[in-house]
């Protein structure tokens, strides 16, 4: 007996050693990417600059499991990258060194190079807030650029950061898919082989609520950096401005090399694999069932969209009627499902949904003579509950920041004529917020059909999706065939993008 427990508290031990380390390189990788670039694109004036302004964002349409499968494909032995050096140099595989791509580094490194626009988008937004004299100033007492971005520039852009750097350090404590196929033991893994693999649901539930912690820590650190912030409307360079930074002919190569790799490593190299392998024959005879799958992401999107639009449109039709602090905390609850990782949220709502489908076979089958198994265990209706409260976050933001533009006199005026609540939410209020609305159903659609881990665990055995079909096909080193899904995620994921770019936030 204490063996076993000798074991699995080792076996702990590694899985959050191995997420935490995890945290830490793609963290600091992102912070890197994401600060540097967002300040060469703020103070200094490149060739090239308002293009990198917004392509630094696209690594976000790509989800990191489909970057791992293509810097496997490229970095692998017998890979095109290693062969191509083998041949070029007359080497054989032992007279060399070379990363492995398959390994902990190498993982952080995926989720690093796709997740550091997160911390991009807000450390530009802040650096653009920041004061223009304040800079100038320390470069007039004979700062350097450096010392001056150092000791001003970036401790007030610090609070911008660490929001964006929580918003990373999630993203990989939830991350499975890269996980997964570079077999990493990390919480998400470590939960999904319990639960289905060993069928060992007390281990899961403890990993679950290690997990937890974590998540519960990082929501307070990102909540903590919210506070701190300084705005200013004398921001940093603009198009007109003089640029904070003067860049010699070498320093703007430097810049626009600077911008490029994060662009090529994040978008450019997996979407061009990509498609070079969907235009292959094998690509091509797999798409048999192509239909099959996606029709299956398409209806799951739909309904959890339009059950997350209707919630996120009721929550905030409340907050902007009440000022009670019970219906705010109400509403704050029932928004952080999105910090909730994919396999945390499954395991979570399993082990409750068991003892309440027992409960209601029991009802079934003596009041009404029902002779099936568990009613809601192992349906479409406890996916689409799991996505919905992990995007409920989206759709209410989304919902929200077009309520707030809508000038409260109009609710005012329609209650002064004696109109009711609904008649209001739906006469005055639904068609202004269509735009937003529509908006809000476009990230939730697409945050559906990118969904891995949740899916995975909860969907029912003849439901079959883009991501669960491209995992498949990937685990079973079928990357080819898995190609043009890889491929539609892929694309789906560039509306985000467009969405942020548009509304200038990027």
């Amino acid at each position: 007996m204490q063996a076993i427990t000798h074991l699995a508290q080792t076996v702990l031990a590694q899985y959050v050693g191995n997420t935490l380390l995890m945290m830490v390189i793609a963290g600091g990788l992102a912070a890197i990417l994401g600060t540097g670039c967002a300040w060469l694109v703020s103070a200094a004036r490149f060739p090239g600059r308002t293009i990198f302004a917004w392509a630094l964002v696209l690594p976000l349409a790509v989800p990191a499991y489909i970057a791992a499968y293509i810097y496997a494909d490229l970095l692998d032995f017998t890979g095109p990258v290693q062969s191509g050096l083998r041949a070029a140099a007359g080497m054989s595989g032992g007279d060399y060194w070379f990363p492995q791509i398959r390994s902990l580094p190498g993982g952080a490194f995926v989720l690093g190079i796709v997740l550091y626009p997160y911390v991009y988008i807000l450390a530009r937004a802040a650096f653009a807030a920041q004061s223009l004299g304040q800079f100038r100033a320390a470069r007039s007492l004979g700062a350097s650029p450096f010392r001056a971005f150092w000791q001003v520039a970036l401790p007030a852009a610090r609070p911008a950061i660490a929001g964006g750097l929580a918003l990373v350090l999630m993203e990989v404590l939830a991350d499975f898919g890269v996980a997964q196929y570079f077999a990493i033991p990390t919480f998400s893994t470590g939960i999904f082989r319990s639960w289905l693999a060993m069928g060992d649901k007390q281990a899961a539930l403890k990993l679950a609520a290690m997990m937890l912690i974590f998540v519960i820590a990082l929501i307070a650190f990102e909540a903590r950096t919210r506070s701190g912030r300084s705005d200013s409307k004398d921001g940093l360079a603009t198009r007109n401005d003089e640029p904070l930074i003067a860049l010699s002919a070498q320093g703007k190569a430097l810049a626009i090399f600077a911008c490029c790799v994060p662009v090529l490593l994040g978008f450019v190299i997996p979407a061009l694999h990509l498609g070079g392998m969907a235009m292959s024959e094998t690509a091509i005879a797999a798409t048999g069932d192509l239909w099959s799958y996606a029709s299956g992401s398409l209806w799951l999107g739909l309904v959890t969209s339009a059950v997350c639009l209707i919630a996120a449109l009721l929550l905030a039709f409340a907050k902007s009627r009440s000022n009670s602090r019970i219906a705010s905390g109400a509403i704050r609850v029932s928004t952080l499902g999105y910090a909730l990782p994919g396999a945390l949220l499954a395991v979570g709502l399993l082990a409750p949904l068991g003892l309440l489908d027992v409960g209601l076979s029991r009802i079934a089958r003596d009041s009404f003579g029902y002779t099936g198994g568990l009613i809601l265990t192992g349906t479409s209706a406890v996916l689409i509950y799991a996505l919905s409260v992990r995007f409920l976050t989206v759709a209410f933001n989304t919902v929200d920041g077009g309520m707030s533009k809508i000038p409260p006199s109009l609710d005012a005026a329609a209650r002064s004529l004696g109109a009711r609540p609904a008649r209001v939410l739906a006469r005055i209020y639904a068609p202004l917020l269509s735009p937003s609305l529509a908006a809000a159903a476009a990230l939730v659609f697409i945050d559906t059909l990118r969904e891995l881990p949740a899916t995975l665990i909860l969907r029912p055995f003849n439901l079959e999706t883009l991501a669960t079909r491209t995992f498949r096909l990937a685990s079973d080193e079928r990357l080819v065939e898995a190609s043009i899904p890889a491929l539609i995620l892929l694309a789906a994921g560039l509306l985000p993008v467009l969405l942020l770019t548009r509304t200038g936030k990027a």
